[in-house]
């Protein structure tokens, strides 16, 4: 009974977490629309709940963020949309499944990566604080580097079209979002996980109890 009620509390609070997820990504705070690509905070909701509620809730929550990424740059489309929205491939149904991994794929792994790590941090006790702060950092960076790094593997050409340069020039242009932008966002999500996750971690324990051992000794045979 207690695991099923635990149960209902993870899926429950899973499906908070993902209408988070979904809000921001529908208000200018979770898509900041910039020239060329539209930066993107949603991923600190998603680094936050793998590490309350484990990668599996990350994963789910990824998956999330890509569908609202997909959504978005359908409905918005920017120079770029085609690299985040299988509606919008330009080169047919490849084109399409390599922007279902882009804004899907991706996605997920930033929920995977940030709940493993924040288990690997508990096992070798680093402080709370620390823990928080690096795997928001480094989820985040899952984030840029995995997008930005299958753009250019996957849609070089494409991408070179869109900002009317030489392909030669699109590994310069793609670091140059990953420092102007991906580096920034991790920043960000660095302090925002460990502030928002120190208060959550605290309030968990009140939210989805542990199963409580017995510790009553056997009664005393008085025969």
């Amino acid at each position: 009974m207690n695991n099923k009620k635990k149960d209902i509390r993870w899926m429950v609070s899973v499906a908070l977490m993902a209408a988070i997820v979904v809000l921001l990504a529908n208000t200018p705070l979770g898509m900041i629309q910039l020239p060329i690509i539209k930066a993107t905070t949603v991923h600190i909701p998603v680094i936050i709940g793998a590490i309350i509620l484990g990668p599996m809730a990350g994963a789910i929550l990824g998956a999330t963020f890509g569908i609202c990424s997909i959504v978005s740059n359908t409905m918005t489309p920017t120079l770029l949309s085609f690299a985040f929205s299988p509606f919008l491939s330009t080169t047919g149904a490849a084109g399409g499944i390599k922007a279902v991994w882009i804004a899907v794929g991706c996605r997920i792994l930033i929920g995977v990566a940030a709940g493993w790590l924040w288990i690997l941090f508990k096992k070798v006790r680093l402080p709370e604080p620390v823990g928080l702060a690096v795997t928001g950092f480094l989820g985040s960076m899952v984030n840029t580097v995995c997008v930005m790094g299958s753009i250019y593997f996957l849609f070089a050409q494409q991408y070179a079209e869109a900002k009317e340069v030489a392909i030669s020039a699109v590994f310069g242009l793609v670091m140059g979002t990953v420092t102007a932008s991906g580096i920034p966002e991790a920043i960000a999500a660095a302090v925002l996980v460990e502030i928002i996750g120190l208060a959550l971690l605290k309030a968990m324990p009140r939210i989805m109890p542990e199963k409580k051992k017995s510790t009553a000794e056997p009664a005393a045979d008085n025969t």
